[in-house]
């Protein structure tokens, strides 16, 4: 019989998916519905063009959401995003804050922060039960149990 810690477990890390999820995909969602503003303007890291690199963002915040949300490939899913929200706070504490030591509430520095902090905590510990992850698991152990089973039933 399960405890109520092991479901609510399950339950609170879907939650967690769910609303980094979508509060991830806004982010892309926006950027592709104003894609034309920011291009010009959109900040060029790592060598390339602004244009690239807001591809490369809608990209990131768009599959890697979807992926999040619905707990598919979610501990490889989580690592570009963590390394886009990495890249954006080094930008907004180089080039937009002029004086990183007086950072408050109302600067966007913590918004990657934030999302930094969420994708870590879905790196340790998983998607959970209520997740794609799971059920191919899941899949993939029956499969196997039973390709296991045929080869002793045929060396018998």
């Amino acid at each position: 019989m399960h405890s109520a810690g092991y479901t609510y477990s399950n339950l609170s890390r879907l939650f967690m998916r769910l609303f980094v999820g979508i509060m991830f995909l806004q982010f892309g969602i926006r950027q592709i519905l104003a894609f034309n503003a920011y291009a010009p303007t959109f900040p060029a890291v790592l060598g390339m063009s602004s244009t690239t690199t807001l591809i490369a963002m809608i990209v990131i915040e768009v599959v890697c959401s979807t992926f999040i949300m619905v707990g598919f490939l979610t501990r490889i899913s989580v690592l570009p995003a963590i390394v886009s929200m990495v890249l954006a706070e080094h930008y907004l504490l180089t080039k937009v804050v002029s004086d990183p030591t007086m950072i408050d509430y109302m600067q966007p520095g913590y918004i990657p922060i934030f999302f930094i902090g969420v994708f870590f905590y879905l790196l340790l510990s998983g998607p959970g039960k209520i997740s794609l992850d799971y059920l191919i698991s899941l899949h993939l152990i029956n499969n196997n149990k039973t390709n296991d089973d045929d080869d002793t039933l045929k060396e018998a």
